[in-house]
């Protein structure tokens, strides 16, 4: 049996954790519900009998670490998410001590998007690279920036929030306190938004709209056009102010990209001078939702 580690990946509405060995090669994976509403002891303990039951499939003298992704923002030196939109009931809660002491094991707890930027840097689209960006376009947008081989967190564990960077001076108002934010213009979230505003539905889905847009309806091609205007800006300020080579997009709603694809590179290079003249890659990434749990199982093995 060969060495292997835990990923789990925890998300607005599931846990999923798997066994991955050093190649990359995943062994075993689980995934289920969770009910957020009953509280964060009821969320551990699926998280808890998640891991466990991999690691009872596989062994526990072969296990090298345990690592967990979590949305929020993450005091990583206390092992605490300090805010979680999707999951408040998670806030201030120890969650890495609380897991590691549940199964006496080390735990690595990292931010989601970044776990899933590094499971792309170790196995996907990223591998090679030591410099790269990530936008997870999905419900809303997450990112993550690897430097050097390592995940820029900044003082706080804050950094990498790409999703608030202002898209739209003055555009639709977000969550957050600012107005404009690309995530809410950029998001499948927003595209729903946008198709209720031009009237196409109002029990729409992302999917949905993409499907007017693929049969020829203009007004939904329009909503896909201005969201890589969007996001096209928002690239074209990490090219200007990173210049790294590689900057790739993730996230359940790249199944659209012929549709958003073509203005946001024409809007990156319209604004950045630096993408004219460097060969900047723009990509889609290749692990699709897998990345987050590649990403966190990685952890165990990387200094990152």
């Amino acid at each position: 049996m060969p060495e292997y580690s835990i990923g789990l990946d925890l998300g607005g509405t599931n846990i999923r954790a798997a066994a991955i060995d050093r190649t990359g090669k995943m062994l075993g994976k689980v995934a289920g519900h969770t009910q957020y509403s009953e509280g964060h002891d009821a969320i551990l303990n699926d998280m808890v009998e998640s891991i466990d039951s991999l690691r009872t499939q596989f062994g526990k003298e072969h296990l090298a670490g345990i690592g967990v992704g979590v949305p929020g923002f993450i005091a990583l030196k206390e092992g605490v998410i300090r805010n979680s939109a999707n999951i408040p009931a998670l806030e201030g809660v120890p969650i890495r001590d609380e897991i590691g002491r549940r199964l006496e094991t080390t735990v690595i707890l990292e931010n989601d998007a970044n776990a899933a930027a590094v499971g792309e840097k170790w196995i996907g689209a990223g591998r090679g690279h030591d410099d790269l960006i990530m936008l997870t376009l999905g419900t809303g947008i997450g990112g993550g920036i690897i430097s050097n081989g390592k995940i820029i967190r900044g003082f706080m564990g804050m950094a990498g929030e790409l999703g608030h960077i202002t898209a739209v001076p003055y555009g639709n108002p977000c969550g957050c306190g600012n107005s404009g934010c690309v995530e809410k213009h950029g998001s499948a979230t927003a595209i729903i938004a946008q198709a209720r505003m031009l009237g196409l539905g109002t029990d729409l889905t992302a999917k949905d709209v993409y499907d007017l847009a693929v049969s020829g309806n203009e007004r939904a091609k329009m909503i896909f056009h201005s969201m890589g205007e969007a996001i096209g800006i928002v690239l074209a300020m990490l090219v200007n102010a990173f210049n790294f080579p590689l900057y790739l997009i993730a996230g359940g709603v790249i199944d659209g990209w012929d549709l958003f694809a073509p203005a946001m590179i024409a809007e990156t290079r319209r604004r950045s001078f630096t993408y004219r003249v460097t060969e900047t890659r723009i990509e889609k990434a290749q692990l699709g939702n897998e990345a987050g749990l590649y990403g966190a199982a990685y952890l165990p093995w990387s200094e990152i």
